[in-house]
């Protein structure tokens, strides 16, 4: 009998990985041979009943969890591309593009690659770059994209960092009465670097002086900002090795170095300030009550959502959440998805996700059912912030930062409470994308459907005129 989960390779890989296991120490300790894991682990075999449950007893996770679909993602994400006008006359469906992303994962991948790059040169003010002799024309442009994809790869959970974040501990602890005073006394004497209050320019949040021996932060930052870049600072200088070592095991391309060590660096920052073992129990008591969590820690609102997304530590995890920061024009800035939930690459979100009507009432929690196209529903959270402002004329940052699961999960959130779960059409409909949603009768589309064009009776006002395309 078997799963029926063919792209459940990917996520034993994952986890292997981050155990440092080979694929001959796994299938020894599994009682198979190599060369079937290796088949398992490229989507070439599927996985028997009986060898899910010995996986998932062997990394201590919920067989559910490890047979939820891995190239989910990557189908979504070619749904989105395909759904581009330059194909428009191809007449392509989504059931043809699933099974093009689950049967050639890898061909998939370098497609979108090539695509992520046409649409960075297109961007480019210059125009492309012409290709030497050797070069790689499929090389990704956008650092951001190569970070985020390999954020996702990971299921953002660095188990070295952590491992770090754990070694400092007790220092900090020692070193003086609270966080703030643990850090700053750790990084003078470790380090020989002092922190100060500082009038910088707007928009520098802190600066190296002194040869590297002060690290001025802004006096206008809010406390739990300031913490925290203190706490990136010892990050940068205690997890430099193992942060290098990560980025040089990975596939990231050289441009994106820079922005994938500063993404690492923030991550071991919010191990330092929020202990995955402490964070862990304080989610689970508080049934992730952010704002609870955030003045436990001394954290701010994003800071607790960013670590929640990053507790995946075999037999001690938390709840497989997606992460979303977008802002008032709609650019997505940050997307990280373990619920299974599709988040636009190149696109805005669909207008009727919270994250955007959080913007109508900011500083308050927007709670959402919704229901994707392929009926999975989720649980989301969304919450508008806004950063900055504090100097006269600064200008200020609007932000919303979207939380969320899958419904199956939602009970273990406080946010929940009240909220009638399993109420038939209780659930928002909601779409990765105008182009790709075939929700034809929405009125707040912004395209048509990939696959239609407008037409329809012209003597008929529809609420949009979206609503009146027809197959092509």
């Amino acid at each position: 009998m078997s799963t029926g989960q063919p792209q459940i390779g990917g996520r034993i890989r994952r986890l292997r990985r981050l155990r440092s296991l080979s694929q001959a120490q796994l299938a020894e300790a599994l009682e198979i041979s190599a060369s079937y894991l290796n088949l398992i682990e490229h989507n070439r075999r599927p996985v028997t009943v009986p060898l899910l449950f010995r996986i998932a007893g062997y990394f201590g996770v919920e067989p559910g969890e490890l047979a939820e679909s891995d190239d989910g993602r990557l189908a979504g994400d070619l749904m989105e591309l395909f759904g581009d006008d330059i194909f428009a006359d191809l007449d392509l469906t989504n059931h043809d593009i699933r099974e093009f992303a689950t049967s050639s994962p890898a061909v998939g991948r370098a497609v979108l690659k090539l695509f992520d790059r046409v649409r960075a040169l297109e961007r480019a003010p210059s125009g492309p770059e012409p290709l030497t002799p050797g070069s790689d024309p499929l090389a990704p442009v956008a650092p951001s994209e190569a970070v985020s994809d390999f954020l996702q790869e990971n299921a953002n959970h660095f188990p070295a960092l952590e491992a770090v974040a754990e070694r400092l501990a007790p220092d900090i602890e020692r070193a003086g009465d609270g966080v703030e005073a643990g850090l700053r006394t750790c990084l003078f004497n470790v380090f020989g670097v002092e922190i100060r209050a500082a009038s910088l320019p707007a928009g520098l949040a802190a600066r190296r002086e002194a040869d590297g021996r002060v690290l001025a932060v802004s006096d206008t930052l809010e406390p739990e900002t300031a913490l925290f870049v203190a706490a990136r600072q010892l990050a940068r200088l205690a997890g430099a090795r193992e942060i290098a070592a990560l980025i040089e095991a990975s596939s990231i391309p050289e441009p994106a170095h820079g922005l994938a060590a500063d993404a690492l660096g923030a991550y071991l920052a919010a191990a330092i300030l929020m202990p995955y073992e402490p964070f862990l129990a304080a989610c689970r008591d508080t049934r992730y009550d952010i704002e609870r969590i955030a003045r436990r820690f001394r954290t701010s609102f994003e800071q607790v959502c960013h670590r929640m997304t990053t507790l995946q530590r075999p037999g001690l995890s938390g709840i497989p959440l997606h992460l979303v920061r977008t802002d008032i024009a709609g650019n997505i800035s940050k997307r990280f998805s373990l619920s299974g939930i599709h988040i636009p690459r190149h696109s805005g979100a669909c207008p009727r996700w919270n994250i955007y009507a959080a913007f109508l009432n900011p500083g308050q929690i927007n709670v959402q059912l919704s229901q994707m196209p392929d009926d999975k529903r989720y649980f989301c959270i969304a919450r508008a912030l806004t950063k900055g402002g504090h100097r006269y004329h600064a200008p200020r940052r609007h932000l919303s930062i979207g939380l969320g699961c899958e419904i199956v999960h939602a009970h273990r959130m406080v946010y929940a409470d009240g909220v009638d779960l399993d109420a038939p059409g209780g659930a928002t409909p909601i779409g990765v994308g105008c182009r790709i949603c075939p929700r034809l009768e929405c009125a707040q589309r912004a395209h048509p459907a990939a696959d239609h064009r407008i037409g329809g009776d012209p003597d008929r006002y529809m609420e949009n005129l979206y609503m009146r395309a027809e197959k092509r």
